[in-house]
C-alpha cells in the first residue's frame, strides 16, 4: 500500500488544459466538463475556496466554426477564442447550474502583475468571488486583446503559467495541474524504460533536461510551460500536482491525499 501524501489545502487553484477539455474531433468532452463542475462544486460545499483556470478557447471555437488545423495569424487566433470563450463559458455554466453553482468568468491580461490598480482590482474581484457560496471563478486570459510587443506585453505566455500566477496572487495552497499526462516522468512516457516522479523539489538541469514536446495542435502547453509554472509555484514556497485529467475526479483522490501525479514541493 502506498503512502498517503500530507496535502492541506483550502485554497485550490485548478487547471484544465485544452487536450483534456477537446476530443479529436474538436467537439468538447462533456463527460470531462461535467465531472469537473461535479468537482469543484462538491469542494466549494466542503468549505474549499476553488478556482478554474481554463484552457480551451480556441480548441472550441475551432470545432464551432469548423476549423481543422490551429489559425496562424494571431488576429485569426484571437477572432476564434472570441467565439470558443462564449460557447466554454455557457458549458461550464450549464454543468455548474446542474450542481446549484454558477460560473464566474474573469478574462486577465499581464496588466494584473505590471500596474498596481490594475492588481488591487483583480485582488478586490477574486476576494469578492472567493466569498460568494455558489460562484466559481474561471480565468482564462483575454486571447482576444492581449499583445506582446516590448512596449506593450499584456501576454501572459500560456495557461500553465497564468495558473502559477494566479495561485501566487491568491496565495493559494495547491495548484493542481490536470493535463493528458499522468504525472512528469524522466524521458518520453511512451517507453518503458522511463519512469514516473512521485515528488520533485526543485527545477534544476536534470528535470529541465527530461521535459518535451510542444503540446497539441489545440493549446499551446507543453511539459516545458509546466515546469515553468512549477518553479513559479516553488519560489513562492507552494505546491503543484500534475496529474491526469480525463478523470476529474482524481482531484478528489489528490486532496484526500492518494499519491497519484507528480507533486512539485521543497518537501515531501
Amino acid at each position: 500500500m502506498q503512502n498517503k501524501r500530507e496535502i492541506h489545502a483550502d485554497r485550490i487553484v485548478i487547471k484544465i488544459g485544452t487536450s483534456t477539455l477537446i476530443h479529436n474531433n474538436s467537439q468538447p468532452n462533456m463527460h470531462v466538463i461535467e465531472r469537473l463542475a461535479y468537482v469543484l462544486s462538491s469542494l466549494k460545499k466542503a468549505g474549499k475556496e476553488v478556482v478554474l483556470v481554463s484552457s480551451g478557447a480556441i480548441g472550441v471555437g475551432m470545432g464551432v466554426l469548423g476549423l481543422k488545423e490551429r489559425p496562424f495569424k494571431i488576429s485569426k487566433q484571437q477572432a476564434v477564442s472570441s467565439v470558443g470563450q462564449t460557447e466554454l463559458i455557457q458549458l461550464y455554466n450549464q454543468a455548474l447550474h446542474k450542481n446549484d453553482m454558477v460560473a464566474a468568468q474573469m478574462l486577465l491580461t499581464r496588466d494584473i502583475t505590471d500596474y498596481p490598480e490594475s492588481h488591487t482590482n483583480v485582488m478586490n474581484t477574486f476576494q469578492e468571488l472567493l466569498e460568494i457560496p455558489n460562484a466559481i471563478p474561471i480565468i482564462n486570459e483575454n486571447d482576444s486583446v492581449t499583445v506582446s510587443e516590448m512596449d506593450h506585453h499584456t501576454k501572459f505566455g500560456d495557461n500553465d503559467q497564468l495558473s502559477a500566477i494566479v495561485a501566487n496572487l491568491i496565495n493559494a495552497d495547491l495548484l493542481i495541474m490536470l493535463s493528458d499526462i499522468d504525472g512528469f516522468y524522466n524521458g518520453n512516457p511512451k517507453k518503458e524504460s522511463t519512469v514516473k516522479y512521485d515528488t520533485v523539489h526543485a527545477i534544476n538541469e536534470e528535470i529541465i533536461g527530461a521535459a518535451g514536446g510542444h503540446g497539441s495542435k489545440y493549446g499551446t502547453g507543453g511539459m516545458t510551460t509546466k515546469l515553468k509554472a512549477a518553479k513559479l509555484i516553488l519560489k513562492h514556497h507552494q505546491q503543484m500536482i500534475l496529474a491526469d485529467g480525463k478523470e476529474p475526479d482524481i482531484v478528489l483522490n489528490i486532496l484526500a491525499g492518494d499519491n497519484v501525479g507528480t507533486l512539485f514541493s521543497e518537501t515531501d
